[in-house]
C-alpha cells in the first residue's frame, strides 16, 4: 500500500475531478466515440429496480470483452484458436438473472476481500470486526452482498486508443461488516495484442482490510472439451499456501517442489490433481525481484484449440482454481451445463485470511494510501 497523497480528502478531490470516483464522475461524450469499438446495451433490472447493462469492448482484431456493471461481470471473452476462429472462453450466463442468483461469481469484481477470512473475524487497531459467515464457518469474498452483488457506476473511457470501460463504486462504512468508506475504481481496457488489464484503485476514509480480484472462470477450449483437466499450466511460482479443511492458511509458505503443486515446468491439470485433497484452490506464491512489479505469473494451454492464456499480475499471489465444487447443477451460456472442472480460475490477489496472518504481505488500506492493482490476461494461439 503505498502512500501517494497526504489526505483522503485531497486524493479524493484529485480522482473526482479525473473522473475516477464516482460521486463527480461524468460519463464522456459517446457520440464522440469510434464505433463500433464500444457499445452498451440494456441487460435487465434487479429485484431492487436498479438498471444493469450490458457493455462490448471490441479491437482492431476482432477480438471482443463483454461485461456488466453488475459486479463488473465478464460476461464473454471471444480469442482466437490456432485457425483465427474467435469463440467465447469464459464460463458464464446469457442473462442478469442468473448472475443474481447463483454464488459461483462468475466473472465478477470481488471485494472488498477476495478469498477466505477465518470465522468471519479479524481485529484491527485494537478494534474486533465481525463478517457474514457464507463459506462454512468463515467469510469469503467480501460477504453475502460483496461487490459482485452490487450495480457499479459505468461509463466507456475515450476509445481513441484503446476500448476502455470506467466501473466505480463507493462501499459505505460498515457495508459487509468492513470499517471505512471505501472508493473503488476498476478499468478494463481490450489492447490490440489481444489483452483485457483490469487495473483497480481505491481510497478509504478508514483503515480496511483490501483485496481486490476477478473471478473469472476460463475454458480455452470453448466448450469441445468436457472439462479443463487435460489443458497445461504452469505457474512462476516456487512455493504456495497450504490450507486447513476449511480453506484457512495454516500460516506457511511451502515449497512446491515434490509435491502435486509444483507447475513451474508446464504440466496438465489432471496429471497430480488425485494427490490433491479435492483439487485445486490454492494460493501460489508468484516469484518476482521487486514487490508490486508486473511479472507472468501464469500460462494455460489448450491443445485442441492452441490457444494460449498467460497472466501477468502486480498481486503477491494467484489463486489457482479448478472448479472442485460445480456439480452440473448449473446451466450457463447456450445451454452448457458445467460440470466438475469445466473452467479454472486464476484470481490475482494476496493470501487468504492476511489480516489474521501477521506474516502475511499487507492488505490493510488505510487513510492518505491508495490501493492500486494490475492484472493483464494476454491471449495468442500457435
Amino acid at each position: 500500500m503505498k502512500t501517494l497523497f497526504p489526505s483522503f480528502l485531497v486524493l479524493t478531490a484529485f480522482l473526482t475531478a479525473m473522473g475516477f470516483i464516482s460521486g463527480g464522475c461524468t460519463e464522456p461524450d459517446e457520440a464522440a466515440l469510434t464505433p463500433p469499438a464500444l457499445e452498451r446495451a440494456p441487460f435487465g433490472v434487479t429485484p431492487e429496480g436498479e438498471q444493469v447493462e450490458l457493455f462490448t469492448l471490441r479491437n482492431a482484431n476482432g477480438m471482443t470483452v463483454r461485461i456488466t456493471n453488475y459486479g463488473g461481470n465478464v460476461v464473454s471473452l471471444t480469442a482466437p484458436d490456432r485457425d483465427g476462429r474467435f469463440e467465447d472462453v469464459v464460463l458464464g450466463f446469457d442473462s442478469l438473472a442468473p448472475y443474481i442468483d447463483v454464488y459461483s461469481r462468475f466473472g465478477a469484481l470481488i471485494g472488498r476481500y477476495g478469498n477466505r477470512i477465518a470465522k468471519g473475524r479479524f481485529t484491527l487497531d485494537g478494534q474486533e470486526y465481525t463478517l457474514p459467515i457464507n463459506n462454512g464457518p468463515n467469510s469469503i469474498h467480501g460477504g453475502i452482498q460483496g461487490f459482485d452483488k452490487r450495480v457499479w457506476n459505468a461509463a466507456f473511457v475515450d476509445s481513441t486508443r484503446e476500448p476502455t470501460l470506467r466501473l466505480t463504486y463507493r462501499s459505505i462504512d460498515g457495508e459487509e461488516g468492513f470499517p471505512g468508506n471505501l472508493d473503488v475504481a476498476v478499468i478494463y481496457r481490450l489492447t490490440d495484442d489481444n489483452e483485457l488489464a483490469i487495473e483497480y484503485e481505491a481510497v478509504t476514509d478508514k483503515p480496511t482490510p483490501l483485496n481486490l480480484t476477478n473471478h473469472a472462470w476460463f475454458d480455452l477450449s470453448a466448450g469441445q472439451a468436457e472439462n479443463v483437466l487435460h489443458q497445461t499450466v504452469t505457474l512462476n511460482a516456487d512455493q504456495y499456501v497450504p490450507v486447513n479443511d476449511e480453506g484457512i492458511p495454516t500460516g506457511e509458505l511451502l515449497p512446491v517442489e515434490g509435491t502435486a503443486f509444483d507447475f513451474r515446468t508446464p504440466k496438465p491439470i489432471g496429471q497430480d490433481i488425485g494427490d490433491t485433497r479435492d483439487g485445486y484452490d490454492h494460493t501460489f506464491v508468484i516469484d518476482r525481484a521487486q514487490e508490486g512489479a508486473l511479472v507472468k505469473a501464469a500460462v494455460v494451454r489448450d491443445s485442441l484449440t492452441g490457444r494460449i492464456l498467460e497472466v501477468e499480475t502486480t498481486e503477491p499471489g494467484v489463486q489457482f482454481y479448478t472448479g472442485n465444487g460445480m456439480t452440473g447443477s448449473v446451466t450457463g451460456k447456450g445451454g452448457r451445463v458445467y460440470n466438475r472442472h469445466a473452467g479454472l480460475c486464476l484470481e490475482a490477489q494476496h493470501f487468504a485470511d492476511s489480516p489474521n496472518q501477521p506474516a502475511f504481505p499487507n492488505t490493510i488500506l488505510r487513510p492518505g494510501e491508495t490501493y492500486r492493482q494490475t492484472t493483464i490476461y494476454r491471449f495468442r494461439a500457435e
